[in-house]
């Protein structure tokens, strides 16, 4: 699995803006072959959003950034204001993954 990562520094006053683009984004993305999942981390303490997206692997998400829906998708650029430095992009191979499972009472009888 490979995950993605954009790391954008939104600059201030525009944090409602920049939610609100992916909040109503056309979710081209979401049927893509090889497509897993989508995340929009709002930061706490700093002004850069994080926006992560899981991928079967590399040719899937290459394939993406190929695709006329990539293109589509990203036609509307924000203005230049909106953001106060550049995005960083990361790629990355998830090598381990872990989750907490929930024990059922029933296990317990």
């Amino acid at each position: 699995m490979i995950l993605v990562a954009n790391r954008i520094s939104v600059a201030k006053g525009f944090e409602k803006a920049f939610e609100k683009r992916f909040m109503n984004r056309a979710r081209k993305v979401d049927r893509m072959p090889g497509f897993i999942r989508n995340e929009v981390l709002r930061p706490l303490d700093s002004e850069f959003y994080v926006i992560l997206t899981y991928w079967k692997d590399k040719k899937a998400f290459t394939s993406w950034t190929e695709s006329k829906e990539f293109r589509e998708a990203h036609k509307n650029k924000p203005h230049n204001d909106m953001f106060s430095g550049p995005n960083v992009f990361e790629m990355h191979e998830v090598i381990e993954c872990s989750e907490k499972k929930e024990i059922k009472k029933d296990n317990f009888n």
